[in-house]
Order: structure tokens, then sequence, then C-alpha cells
């Protein structure tokens, strides 16, 4: 996902140096939103992972 929204940031920027404003934009709000989603999986999959270890050490 990470690969995905750093796709989508280069296309927002190569728009961005030829002048397509909204090619630009609605790039980079894809890879706004791409970001948040891939960042919000890890911190759960990680809490998911402290509790299983702490769970299964006890």
């Amino acid at each position: 996902m990470l690969k995905l929204a750093l796709f989508f940031l280069i296309i927002s920027l190569i728009a961005g140096v030829f002048g397509f404003s909204g090619i630009s934009a609605a790039s980079a709000g894809m890879a706004k939103i791409l970001f948040f989603i891939a960042i919000t999986i890890f911190v759960v999959v990680l809490l998911i992972g402290l509790f299983t270890a702490r769970s299964l050490s006890s």
C-alpha cells in the first residue's frame, strides 16, 4: 500500500511540474489517503501483535 501511495506521489509531482494542477491535486489526495490507511493498518497489526505476544507469554 505504501508503494501505491509513493506511486501517486510521484505522479502528483510530475503532473505539477508539467502544469496539470487538477491531476496533481487528485493524485496528492489519493497518496495522502493511502498513506493514512497504511499507517492505520500498521498500528492495528502492531497492537494485535503486542496483545497476542502478551497472552502467549503469560
